[in-house]
């Protein structure tokens, strides 16, 4: 959108001017942000949109101290945003559904979802369901927390203006790794025991060496952002004719990082 609306922006742009450029939007919403930490792209987010008189900010983390570090921070800045936490483990399934209600009781609608949180480790974890670790916790996690949430966002939706209420999905550059192994998205085989579309390009030196058990973390970390592309995706079929829009976005990586992918 900005590059239609606001062709003079760039990389440098801040998000606070971005948020001030979009004022009406943010104003008088209600937003959920998942992995709110201090210094991190979440809390960076949530300054911005603070910054615009939301009516309420509910921010979804794993870590207690550090989403009080990060509402202290809005509260100094912005003392008139009402900002709630939720605390949310997106390697537990039962802790999203806790969380989804505990949300649910909070409001009767949400305007915009920013699933924000994510994890990247070149060791093999797994969730409490014995998902592959990234895979559980990127998408399934936010996959789950979103259509718990649904009935909020159509709430929204059916009020708002056309495309106003939106699932924000942070993927990644890093989608170019690896599509989506829907037959072994815990990865337990290896590249030629899969179906050819399932399969991972050739891949540059820094991403090539996996651990000894086979598990590359840079492959699933990758289809894991595709995953969340196709989230994305997968959104706007199913719900686009009820007012909802999702977008899955990158929020951008320094050079020579960029290079890498």
């Amino acid at each position: 959108m900005s590059t239609l609306t606001h062709p003079e922006w760039n990389e440098k742009m801040g998000g606070r001017e971005v948020a001030k450029a979009f004022a009406e939007q943010i104003h008088g919403k209600n937003v959920l942000i998942t992995g709110v930490s201090p210094e991190s792209i979440g809390s960076s987010i949530a300054l911005s949109i603070a910054s615009q008189n939301p009516a309420l900010l509910i921010f979804a983390s794993r870590t207690k101290s550090k989403l009080e570090e990060v509402v202290k921070s809005i509260q100094d800045a912005y003392p008139d945003v009402i900002v709630k936490v939720v605390l949310l483990d997106l390697m537990s399934q039962e802790s999203v559904k806790v969380a989804a209600k505990e949300v649910s009781q909070m409001t009767s609608r949400l305007d915009l979802i920013i699933n924000n949180a994510g994890i990247m480790t070149t060791a093999r974890q797994t969730t409490k369901e014995g998902l592959e670790g990234q895979f559980g916790a990127n998408h399934i996690g936010h996959f789950l927390l979103t259509e718990l949430l649904m009935p909020q966002l159509l709430a929204s939706a059916s009020s708002s203006d056309e495309g106003a209420t939106r699932v924000i999905n942070l993927t990644s550059a890093g989608h170019r790794l690896s599509p989506v192994r829907f037959s072994d998205y815990n990865w337990e085989k290896s590249n030629d025991e899969i179906p050819e579309e399932e399969r991972h390009a050739q891949l540059p030196p820094k991403f090539a060496k996996g651990a000894d058990d086979g598990y590359n973390g840079w492959l699933a970390y990758g289809q894991a952002k595709t995953a969340n592309m196709l989230f994305s995706v997968g959104l706007n079929e199913k719900y686009r004719g009820k007012g909802v829009r999702s977008y899955a976005v990158h929020p951008g990586c320094e050079y020579p990082a960029a290079q890498a992918f």
